[in-house]
């Protein structure tokens, strides 16, 4: 077993702090957030706990750097070279992202380690768009009048970013980046279960000279988190969450016309066509699913085939599920490691129980491992002839547990990968590439992969439906932190003539 990273101190200063206006300063109540690791149950660290007030400081930051401090005002490429200096930073931090990732949400270490180190190719990839993304766009002689007539992407604003415990680095990044080289100042609010990787983006920004107030850093539960999804200084909120507080950001950014971004919940389909191997099927929906243990929005969580597939299928997927090793997300032989907080165990405990009351058929796990008396861990599990219908097949687990859903034939398949509140994520497996492409036209989701679970973020990521508003990642990623204004002149400014 990998002892040093278990055993090590918590690589973070400060940590008794929030990071506000460029400054480490105490919560104004005193009060701190005691950070359990899942593997132990044991205090892996405490952090500063912000309250209402503390948010109202961070607000004031973001608004007086936006407004007064001339970061909107920098050119693209000065933005940029900030990016390209956090980058380097990043990537000198990846084995204290690695060390701390596992320790508050149970992600295997070697998985950890090796999104770790992608981390600062986000930045920059952001920086690159400074030269390529088109900022000012030109229209001569417009049809409504005058000379010239320019559309201007300026930044939105202030943002408040409500960053969820699943993958904060990952998903901060998405939101960091593209707001900073926008133009944008922003309040990073970290989840209590995962506050780390905020406060290594805090000791980033330092280091890097990021002007004061450009990027705050607060962690805070549900009360002062609404404060910033109401305060009238904030111009946009970029969530990323469940759906049911998705919607509740909705309707409060709705009430003043607030700008928002949605990533919002999933319950995403493998559709498994006839003429596919029904055993690498299996092995690569069970390999995936280990992934964060299975604490992902965008998981292939129902599996779709022919009924006249459906055991055969089952059966394959609890052989590879019986064979996943289990344990310390440190021990390198482990695969699937602790759910995030005892919360979120006893969450899917309930649920698994729930479904099993209600007649469904447990193919596989199902139950807390026996071998492991410490720690928030529940074994992969399989639900057998799942009707769509069910609950279990309805709404977000996030956890290591699949519904096999048998179909009558291919229409029927597609019709039921559709029918769901959600359109985050879907695969469909067959060995012919123009049936794959046909029916990934057809289900209505924001990706679509083809023999194996894909997202890419450098491209775009984000969901029909109930999975959200908008898009992370990617040149769309970048708009979402923009505004378009018209300008319309009677003559050609200097800076464009010639």
């Amino acid at each position: 077993m990998n002892t040093a990273f278990r055993n090590a101190e918590v690589p973070l200063s400060h940590i008794d702090c929030l990071y506000i206006d460029g400054q480490w300063v105490k919560p104004l109540s005193g009060a701190m957030i005691d950070v359990i690791s899942p593997a132990t149950e044991q205090l892996y660290m405490q952090v500063a706990d912000a309250g209402e007030e503390d948010i109202n400081r961070a607000v004031a930051a973001a608004r007086k750097a936006f407004d007064c401090g001339g970061w909107p005002q920098l050119k693209h490429s000065e933005r940029a070279a900030y990016l390209k200096a956090m980058a380097r930073e990043v990537d000198r931090r990846a084995a204290d992202i690695a060390q701390i990732w596992p320790n508050e949400m149970g992600i295997v270490h070697a998985i950890a380690a090796a999104f770790a180190g992608t981390i600062g190719g986000v930045y920059d990839y952001y920086a690159g768009l400074a030269d390529s993304f088109v900022f000012e766009e030109r229209f001569d002689h417009p049809p409504g009048g005058g000379e010239l007539a320019l559309l201007v992407r300026e930044p939105v604003g202030v943002v408040g970013a409500i960053i969820p415990w699943n993958a904060p680095i990952n998903i901060m990044a998405y939101s960091i980046a593209p707001a900073l080289l926008a133009g944008c100042t922003l309040i990073i609010k970290s989840s209590p279960e995962a506050p780390g990787a905020g406060y290594i983006m805090a000791e980033v920004a330092a280091a890097v000279g990021l002007p004061p107030g450009v990027l705050n850093v607060v962690t805070a539960d549900r009360g002062p988190s609404e404060a910033l999804v109401r305060h009238p200084d904030v111009d946009k909120i970029a969530f990323t969450g469940s759906d049911i507080a998705g919607r509740k950001i909705a309707a409060i950014c709705a009430e003043r016309v607030a700008r928002c971004t949605l990533e919002l919940g999933g319950k995403s389909a493998a559709v498994i066509m006839d003429d596919y191997d029904i055993a690498t099927a299996a092995q690569s929906i069970g390999s995936f699913s280990c992934f964060l243990s299975g604490q992902v929005c965008s998981s292939l969580t129902r599996i779709i085939v022919n009924r006249k597939r459906h055991d055969q299928l089952v059966e394959a997927l609890a052989a590879v599920y019986k064979a996943i090793p289990i344990g310390d997300p440190f021990d390198p032989a482990t695969q699937l490691g602790p759910l995030a907080s005892r919360r979120q165990r006893d969450r899917v405990e309930q649920m698994v129980n729930q479904a099993v009351a209600d007649g469904g058929q447990l193919a596989v796990g199902g139950k807390r491992p026996s071998q492991l008396e410490k720690g928030f861990y529940f074994e992969p599990t399989v639900f057998a002839n799942v009707s769509n219908n069910d609950r279990i097949a309805r709404e977000e687990v996030f956890g290591p547990v699949l519904c096999v859903i048998p179909a009558d034939n291919e229409e029927h398949a597609i019709a039921l990968a559709n029918d769901s509140i959600f359109g985050l994520n879907n695969s469909v497996f067959t060995h012919d590439v123009d049936r794959a492409y046909a029916v990934a036209r057809r289900l209505r989701s924001g990706t679509v992969g083809h023999n194996v679970f894909r997202s890419d973020m450098r491209i775009g990521f984000g969901g029909f439906k109930q999975s959200g508003i908008g898009r992370q990642g990617g040149v769309d990623g970048l708009r979402a932190f923009l505004e378009n204004k018209t300008v319309i002149l009677d003559e050609v400014p200097s800076h464009l003539k010639g």
